[in-house]
């Protein structure tokens, strides 16, 4: 992917051009159809995913219960899921599933540790967006819960 597009993702909102410049050809698209899963919570997380087009719920397994909770959406262009590729220990805390027809870009998580490493200024903007979707995520988690209750 040319990285001024990935320039245009929030995750990589202002940080440097040698930064996206050294991640930019590591990704691919991938394209799934509605009902199948992008990744399984549980499973061993080695990307970032970035959805394109279509439509994401990221689902929690309920030990007491047979079926899983939708704890949040993913829907918008370029926003970011599958974070648990770069944050240990990286094993992924949702199932994604497709919605509807869904376009993705997938990042090895290994380059994004790489180039944060060798850019620590632009890895340290991104590790606090990180935490901020993070944040976002657990909220949300915490309110689908309680709703089950």
């Amino acid at each position: 992917m040319d990285a001024h597009l990935l320039a245009q993702f929030p995750l990589f909102h202002q940080v440097s051009p040698a930064f996206l410049e050294k991640i930019a050809d590591a990704g691919h698209e991938i394209v799934l159809s509605a009902g199948e899963t992008v990744f399984r919570e549980g499973q061993a997380a080695s990307a970032l995913h970035f959805l394109l087009s279509g439509e994401i719920a990221l689902r929690v397994a309920i030990m007491s219960k047979p079926t899983s909770l939708t704890v949040s959406y993913v829907n918008q262009p370029h926003q970011c899921f599958g974070w648990s590729g770069v944050v240990p220990p990286r094993y992924y805390t949702a199932t994604a599933y497709c919605e509807t027809e869904c376009r993705i870009f997938e990042l090895p998580a290994e380059v994004v540790l790489q180039a944060m490493n060798s850019f620590p200024a632009d890895g340290l903007k991104i590790m606090q967006r990180l935490a901020e979707l993070i944040a976002h995520r657990l909220r949300n988690s915490r309110e689908a819960l309680f709703k089950t209750l």
